[in-house]
């Protein structure tokens, strides 16, 4: 990576040489101006009121535009020669708990690299130091053109500066909160801590530009000459009538979102399949024929009507036989005695 300050830091006594570099780098699609009639580009060309013609990049330098309207010139080498200790030095004027910076006070971010071997075991001292006391260190240094603040910090292996805004850069939110008095009860905000936990957290390396990717993919079909992607029906939006309501179906829907609603199915249906339910007796019931009625009995029914009706058939044949034997019997007794009388 390219550096773009050389200085060093001063921590008390200690000088540590190192390299500034850009520890973020922009990936937004940039347009040019053209003529809508012809495509053609538009450009600026900067011109030279008093000579009236255009003048090259190395002819520009700055000035100072005073209350009258005069111009006073600064250049770049008066700038390097400020009298002030921060002007290729980062000097270290604090040390204070990472919380008491508010990250609304942070600007851009560099890397430090540390600028040849000997800034090495300075460097690494720095950084364990830092490590070790969980603070960050408070700095004053001077980059492009005016003294910044600054806050070096430890991340992985490396020492990062962070620009900060002066205190009187920053403005008190006046204004901003409702100026309405709000009550809110116990149960919507059990809701919103619910939403909140169904939410997660996230790894901010699975979030990507969609606004990027969708640009991309309409200059993707223009330069093929394919109609550009058709846009999404927008969410519909809407009056919040019902707060309750509202982070309900946001709980739902986070939960739909992550299959957790799917999920909650699946376990209810396992302990389903776990528990045993009654033994039943197999039925012994038929399917209907074609053009039998709804009322016919079932098979069940007649075969127990069949037994009964059989029962009483072999108790009648019983009876039946009983009594042709009682009669057979009573028919040989007298013949017998009559033929006793005969003897006689």
């Amino acid at each position: 990576m390219r550096s773009i300050w050389n200085g060093t830091i001063s921590f008390g006594l200690v000088s540590i040489p190192i390299k500034l570099v850009n520890a973020t780098e922009s990936h937004s699609i940039s347009f040019r101006q053209i003529h809508l009639e012809d495509g053609g580009r538009i450009r600026y060309h900067k011109y030279c009121e008093l000579e009236d013609r255009e003048v090259a990049y190395e002819e520009i330098g700055k000035g100072y535009e005073d209350a009258d309207g005069s111009i006073i010139p600064i250049t770049d080498e008066e700038l390097s020669h400020l009298p002030i200790p921060t002007a290729r030095t980062i000097e270290i004027v604090a040390f204070v708990p990472a919380d008491r910076i508010d990250p609304l006070h942070m600007e851009s971010a560099y890397y430090l690299a540390a600028s040849g071997a000997p800034a090495a075991k300075p460097y690494t001292l720095l950084r364990e130091a830092l490590k070790r006391s969980n603070k960050v260190a408070i700095a004053k240094f001077a980059l492009r053109g005016r003294e910044r603040l600054g806050m070096l910090r430890v991340m992985e292996d490396a020492i990062v500066l962070h620009g900060l805004l002066w205190p009187d850069e920053v403005r008190a939110p006046e204004g901003v909160a409702p100026d309405t008095k709000v009550t809110v009860n116990d149960k919507e905000l059990d809701l919103a801590h619910t939403l909140m936990d169904t939410l997660g957290e996230v790894d901010l390396d699975d979030l990507h530009d969609e606004y990027r990717a969708a640009v991309e993919e309409l200059i993707a079909a223009k330069a093929a000459g394919e109609a550009p992607p058709e846009a999404p029906e927008p969410a519909k939006g809407g009056r919040v009538l019902d707060l309750m309501a509202a982070l309900e179906n946001s709980v739902r829907a986070a939960k739909e979102s992550r299959g957790e609603e799917a999920a909650e199915e699946g376990e209810k249906g396992a302990e389903a399949e776990v528990r045993r339910l009654p033994t039943r007796k197999k039925s012994t019931r038929r399917a209907p024929k074609e053009g039998e009625g709804r009322k016919t009995a079932p098979a069940g029914r007649k075969s127990t009507a069949k037994k009964t009706a059989s029962k009483k058939t072999a108790a009648k044949s019983g009876s039946t036989a009983g009594k042709s034997g009682t009669k057979k019997t009573a028919s040989s007794n007298g013949k017998k005695t009559a033929a006793r009388k005969r003897t006689a």
